[in-house]
């Protein structure tokens, strides 16, 4: 399921058997609210639409509500998409810009407060909340996945090896190995700066592999894979070969040629923690890179 700003429809797996009207009020719709969806044939059981209150759930059972076009929705702030939502997990396309958690100086323009005020809004009732799973840097932009309990967050991150991350980058100049795998590993100073420190025993192993996509004659386009997940490894590996991510005056960066970290989170896979069905998102480039007119690598 696919959606885009807010959730046109959200999917709930049944763990419990009931029925549909005892499930729905449980989740903090009304009684009222629940005739009109089904009235408006918004509420389908395993693909077909709810015909009955009082129909039988059983245990495994999908239940797909429809967001009610007539009603107010609540607004998602600060720039965020939601690309999926189920009773397990939220998927989200951060803007540049929006730190994922608070810091010390900054408490409530983050995404976990912002999603997290959204869902109150949204019903009140239900008690909805978020639980951190990982993070993007507050310039990177892209997918990001929330868990809805603490259960599937410790699953999501006990299996986060499996989960694919990739990303696009825009670099100053063309890597000589138009394919590789940088690997190191990272510490981090006391003023907060990521390092490679091959004399450390404490410091984590850390794998980024590349792959040239683009490239012309100030910036080239690279594919990350993201095989570990260190705090800002991606920039850190790349400035270590003499290509830094463009905007990253951080790490040695000379231009700035959006204003932002040329970073984006484009591609997201896991598995569903409940389900066990594969899930694949992917997030369009930023629409002011394609202006860098770069030429395809030819092979």
């Amino acid at each position: 399921m696919r959606c885009y700003t807010i959730c046109l429809m959200t999917v709930f797996h049944v763990k419990k058997g009931g029925s549909l009207i005892e499930y729905l009020t449980a989740l903090g719709h009304t009684r009222t609210k629940i005739k009109q969806l089904i009235s408006h044939r918004a509420i389908e059981v395993n693909g077909k639409a709810a015909k009955d209150l009082a129909q039988l759930l059983h245990k495994g059972d999908k239940v797909s509500v429809s967001k009610d076009k007539k009603g107010p929705e609540p607004v998602l702030s600060l720039g965020m998409k939601i690309v999926y939502e189920d009773d397990a997990v939220i998927v989200l396309d951060k803007p540049a810009g929006l730190l994922t958690i608070a810091s010390e100086t900054e408490k409530t323009k983050t995404a976990y407060y912002a999603l997290n005020e959204y869902l109150r809004q949204r019903a009140p009732a239900a008690g909805e909340r978020i639980f951190i799973v990982h993070r993007l840097d507050r310039d990177t932009s892209g997918l990001i996945v929330f868990a809805k309990n603490e259960a599937v967050k410790r699953m999501l991150q006990g299996n986060w090896k499996d989960v694919e991350k990739r990303y696009y980058a825009i670099v100053e100049g063309t890597p000589a190995k138009k394919e590789g795998e940088i690997i190191s590993r990272l510490s981090e100073t006391r003023t907060l700066r990521v390092y490679s420190d091959p004399h450390s025993n404490e410091a984590k192993l850390s794998r980024t592999k590349y792959r040239v996509v683009k490239h012309g004659p100030e910036y080239a386009l690279l594919d990350i894979l993201l095989e570990t997940g260190r705090k800002n490894q991606i920039r850190v590996h790349l400035a270590d070969i003499g290509h830094p991510v463009a905007g990253d005056k951080k790490y040695g960066a000379r231009t700035d040629p959006f204003g932002r970290l040329g970073l984006h989170a484009y591609l997201l896979l896991f598995t569903h923690p409940h389900t066990g069905v594969p899930l694949r998102f992917e997030s369009r480039m930023p629409g002011r890179w394609r202006g860098l007119r770069l030429s395809p690598i030819k092979n």
